[in-house]
């Protein structure tokens, strides 16, 4: 039984389906916690609403990045996780605490990875006149969206789009893809390797074409 921690800032809509999931799919896991930098966070109702305790670690009460983070980890290690997972938690976390959950957390990008890293990823993807475009699960490394990919789905960026139409789109395929990576970490079909990858069992892999296509999840 894998104990799970997810770490949200705002309206947490992929926690939302990671627990809609967890719901229907009878998950072999504890949904242990979300916490939550923000305490007007709309996602912490969510999470109440859902039974699952909520907690707030505010980043305004610490006076540097390395005193919050060593807060957030003392909170998070009270429910003694096997997985965290980013869920729209706006913050850049220490090298030090990313180190210490090294192949224990996760987290979602709205790009094909290593394509447009960082913010605005929809302008970039538009701006640079790319044909696909979509998410990407991976391990979190001190890299800022450079840790080891375990899984993606594309979406087509069509003529007409703009920012809002393709995000819109790209976060239909997140609600899918991340639950199905969760799901996969609880039944041991993920891991991280000493040298620092994504190993997924046969299984897993062979569906990968499937979940490429952002239509099979």
């Amino acid at each position: 039984m894998k104990n799970i921690v997810i770490l949200i800032s705002g309206r947490g809509s992929n926690m939302e389906a990671i627990v809609r999931a967890f719901r229907r799919e009878k998950w072999a896991a504890r949904l242990c916690a979300v916490i939550s930098n923000r305490a007007d966070a709309a996602g912490l109702a969510f999470a109440e609403k859902e039974g699952i305790l909520t907690r707030v670690v505010s980043h305004k009460d610490y006076p540097d990045r390395q005193s919050y983070d060593v807060a957030l980890q003392k909170a998070i290690d009270e429910y003694h996780p096997d997985l965290v997972i980013l869920a729209g938690f706006m913050r850049i976390l220490t090298d030090g605490f990313v180190n210490y959950y090294a192949g224990r957390m996760i987290n979602i990008h709205p790009s094909l990875l290593p394509g447009f890293k960082g913010l605005h990823t929809h302008r970039q993807a538009i701006e640079a006149g790319v044909r696909v475009h979509g998410a990407t699960v991976h391990f979190v490394t001190p890299e800022l969206d450079g840790g080891p990919i375990i899984a993606q789905a594309v979406v087509p960026v069509l003529p007409d789009d703009d920012e809002d139409s393709l995000a819109d789109r790209v976060l239909e395929q997140e609600h899918r893809l991340y639950p199905r990576v969760v799901g996969w970490f609880v039944e041991d079909k993920v891991a991280y390797t000493r040298d620092g990858k994504a190993r997924l069992a046969e299984d897993v892999a062979a569906s990968l074409d499937f979940v490429l296509t952002g239509g099979g999840l």
